[in-house]
């Protein structure tokens, strides 16, 4: 009897030392660091269309992102079925194509790549086979909160018009 209570007072002692105290816990919980927060920032885009430097359309998207996320996508289209042997056929996609990604490096930094896409008009096509345009715009940028900026432009080669992608990002409280 008198072994088994010594092996119990040890057991429970050696127990009772490895455990750590409270106090303690709550010291290096106060001590640590907070988790670092992702800071959450919508992504407004335009696609204006300008005709002889006039707007005459313009497209509005928007996302929401993070300085710690990766790559977010949008995409809007249709798939399209093209026959390039007989009997055979393969999609492409035709619409639009949004992706972005922020970085906090110190500063605010903004990759975005836009794509659209369409089909020729009629008298376009060729050997029966649909033509596709294509418009893309892609960049990084330093970005300052609500103030726009134009991530850049291109000209309509079978017309007078132009495309602009103006992106404003804003911080979300």
């Amino acid at each position: 009897m008198h072994r088994s209570t010594t092996a119990i007072t040890v057991v429970l002692g050696l127990l009772l030392c490895s455990r750590t105290p409270l106090s303690w816990t709550q010291d290096s919980a106060a001590a640590r660091p907070p988790a670092a927060q992702a800071t959450p920032y919508r992504l407004d885009l335009s696609i204006n269309e300008l005709d002889d430097g006039k707007k005459i359309n313009m497209r509005h998207y928007s996302m929401t992102l993070t300085d710690d996320s990766g790559t977010k996508e949008l995409k809007i289209g249709t798939r399209v079925p093209v026959e390039p042997e007989q009997g055979k056929f393969q999609y492409i996609d035709l619409g639009t194509y949004i992706s972005g990604k922020m970085y906090l490096n110190p500063s605010l930094t903004l990759d975005v790549r836009v794509e659209v896409s369409s089909l020729a008009s009629a008298d376009q096509v060729t050997r029966g086979q649909p033509l596709v345009r294509q418009m893309v715009l892609s960049g990084r940028t330093l970005v300052v909160p609500d103030r726009p900026i134009v991530i850049g432009s291109v000209d309509d080669p079978n017309s007078k018009r132009e495309f602009q992608l103006d992106v404003t990002v804003t911080k979300i409280k």
